[in-house]
């Protein structure tokens, strides 16, 4: 059987699985040098936290059993195309390649409708639906003064 398929079986399971848990359906398996490192599914209403998106909680799964937060050389699986957050978290992991079952229509069609939060990504803050004021930038600015001046940094 072709790994690939096998692979996103299993997130296709996980997203089943997770309804009957009480989640939503999403699931997410990343791999390693074809080996499952992690899964995640989407608890968000079953732990009140509105970041506990599949991909998201397999990205921090993998982060501590590697004990990095750089997942370059893993792949991830996931149930349905990510929302705009996830697929920043996955950019943000370093991770190479993404499979996907489900098409963010597809997800829209039953509820799930990121497309408002790809609109506003696109605006100047000031035109978005969320209020929004800088305050204070010449203090704030000290933090990436620092940053840049630090020799000990960890930079990702």
């Amino acid at each position: 059987m072709d790994f690939n398929k096998k692979i996103m079986r299993k997130a296709i399971a996980l997203s089943i699985q997770n309804i009957k848990n009480g989640g939503g359906p999403f699931g997410a398996v990343i791999v390693k040098d074809g080996k499952i490192i992690a899964t995640g599914v989407n608890r968000v209403t079953a732990n009140t936290d509105p970041t506990a998106h599949a991909e998201v909680t397999a990205i921090r799964k993998a982060s501590k059993k590697l004990g990095t937060f750089d997942l370059a050389g893993c792949d991830i699986y996931t149930s349905c195309e990510p929302c705009p957050m996830c697929l920043g978290a996955i950019y943000w992991a370093h991770l190479d390649k993404m499979f996907y079952g489900n098409t963010k229509t597809d997800a829209k069609k039953i509820g799930f409708d990121d497309s408002f939060i790809y609109d506003e990504i696109d605006l100047k803050p000031e035109k978005r639906k969320l209020l929004t004021t800088q305050l204070l930038q010449n203090e704030a600015i000290v933090a990436f003064e620092n940053w840049m001046k630090d020799e000990d940094k960890v930079k990702y």
